[in-house]
């Protein structure tokens, strides 16, 4: 007999403003708890030192959280000038100190080779996985490995602030983009080494900030439910986002009752207005305008055009 699992069957996605020097999967585990949640998954860590937008699936939400680690991202960070360390952070040993003696001409010249579509080498001090080992691990025992460098895109990257050794940014990166290695590769651009001295992120992919939430605004309306002695669903649950809401943008196809009963046992169904190729996201209902159309999943678009089961909601 499968053992029943501890926990709500609640399904979403909760927009959390990490606080600083927290894990993300402490925070995970935080928000699991709160939500009574019988499952959970982040997409895609921030370091402890960093704050900002930590997308975190519940339920049959996680099914979906690989699609928003391939997002884009968009960063706020403060480097410091004149200071190189292991780890490209705060957190790091010193490995160099030089003076800053850099203009703003200096600067706007090193920047402006960073935009477009270039090449980075990962850090150590990332999760990328080596014969199967992530990086920080080999690092943290002083053992260097090749890294294969990946292209990656900087869509836009503003210069908001440099003052004395600081220079403050706002960028906006394709998936996989390392940025405390920008920052180390622009100090040693400019000659004088460089590591973040403050990261936060503003936004993955198009999810509205307004809707990102604090831990502790969190656990006070958990307080005040138990205070009231109300069901905590009543004050927590409205502060989830539709867990189709990690597919935002890929196209969407519309299938009847028995194309979706197709679909959830694994077998490919036509629909209607489908692509040529790509994935999809598939709705029960006439099309876009069906307002009680139901999603039930992501379906992968197959060498006979048709469309078939990629990643399907179980409800």
């Amino acid at each position: 007999m499968a053992k029943r699992r501890k926990g709500r069957a609640i399904n979403g996605v909760l927009l959390l403003d990490k606080p600083y020097e927290m894990s993300s999967n402490h925070a995970l585990q935080a928000v699991k708890r709160i939500y009574f949640a019988q499952k959970a998954g982040h997409t895609g860590a921030l370091d402890p030192l960093a704050t900002g937008m930590l997308p975190i699936c519940l339920g049959e939400g996680t099914k979906f959280s690989q699609f928003l680690l391939d997002t884009d991202k968009t960063y706020q960070v403060t480097a410091k000038l004149g200071i190189r360390t292991t780890t490209s952070d705060a957190d790091g040993e010193v490995v160099s100190e030089k003076p800053v003696a850099v203009s703003d001409e200096q600067l706007l010249v090193a920047l402006d080779s960073f935009r477009g579509t270039t090449k980075q080498v990962p850090s150590m001090y990332s999760a990328l996985k080596y014969q199967g080992q992530p990086l920080y691990k080999y690092a943290r025992e002083g053992i260097e490995v090749p890294r294969e460098a990946r292209d990656i895109t900087v869509f836009s990257l503003e210069l908001l602030r440099f003052e004395n050794d600081e220079v403050e940014l706002k960028i906006h990166v394709s998936k996989g983009t390392y940025i405390r290695t920008i920052v180390d590769d622009l100090g040693e651009l400019l000659g004088c080494g460089a590591h973040v001295a403050d990261l936060r992120r503003l936004a993955v992919g198009s999810y509205p900030i307004e809707r990102m939430v604090t831990l502790d605004h969190v656990e006070a309306l958990l307080a005040e439910a138990k205070e009231k002695d109300i069901s905590p669903s009543t004050l927590l649950d409205p502060l989830l986002l539709p867990m189709e809401s990690a597919v935002d943008g890929m196209p969407a196809v519309y299938v009847d009752d028995m194309s979706a009963s197709f679909l959830r046992h694994g077998n490919p169904v036509q629909a209607y207005n489908a692509p040529a190729e790509g994935s999809v996201q598939v709705y029960i209902g006439e099309d876009n305008n069906d307002d009680n159309a139901e999603f039930i999943g992501v379906g992968q678009i197959n060498d006979d055009g048709l469309v078939a089961p990629k990643r399907i909601v179980v409800i």
